[in-house]
């Protein structure tokens, strides 16, 4: 029998599309192709009897077109921090092989390029967010100011990691990834964040 499990706590993503990310409203990459590094700290979470507080985890998905229509290469990061449970449960629910929301993104994952674990520090501090996974990922975004001061956010978006939560729309300065043979190193474009909730 599969084990039941919730974890929510916050997000944010960074990729090389142009801000807003059209992939999100179900559209081609503003360059042909969509490269995204997405982080997600754990505020509270079980997976069966294990405790997943304050764990970490990032992904680095590739997509060379479409997001709908091309089959992606995706690598996970599991906290170097967690037990050798806590680092299975890491890897079941953000690889979506526990169900919940991540499992609609399998038929569209055409390779897993690994799932290794990484020292990773997530920050989330006023309208800014960062992560750095060991020596091979570092990202940052800030939201973007819109009318009356607030950030802007988007609702109801028809793709999108996290669902019935508006996301902030933010723009990265900086964003870089090097493994697996692969090579991002840009500023000044999409990111979002919000908070998260999955379950199964």
């Amino acid at each position: 029998m599969a084990e039941n499990w919730q974890v929510r706590g916050t997000y944010f993503e960074a990729c090389n599309c142009a801000v807003a990310c059209p992939c999100n409203f179900l559209s081609a990459p503003t360059e042909g192709e969509c490269k995204v590094i997405v982080a997600w700290h754990v505020d509270e979470g079980q997976y069966g009897a294990v405790d997943l507080m304050g764990m970490n985890v990032a992904l680095f998905a590739y997509s060379p077109g479409h997001m709908m229509q091309e089959k992606w290469k995706v690598a996970l990061y599991t906290d170097e921090r967690a037990t050798q449970e806590q680092a299975e449960a890491l890897a079941t629910i953000f690889s979506g092989q526990g169900g919940g929301h991540l499992a609609a993104l399998g038929p569209l994952i055409g390779e897993v390029l690994g799932v290794q674990s990484a020292p990773i520090e997530y920050h989330a501090e006023g309208t800014r967010r960062s992560v750095r996974v060991g020596r091979v990922a570092e990202a940052e975004v800030e939201a973007l100011t819109g009318q009356g001061g607030m950030p802007v956010e988007v609702h109801n978006i028809p793709f999108t990691i996290v669902p019935d939560v508006p996301l902030v729309v933010a723009k990265s300065s900086r964003c870089r990834y090097d493994d697996y043979g692969m090579a991002l190193n840009i500023s000044d474009r999409n990111g979002y964040y919000s908070p998260f909730a999955y379950q199964a």
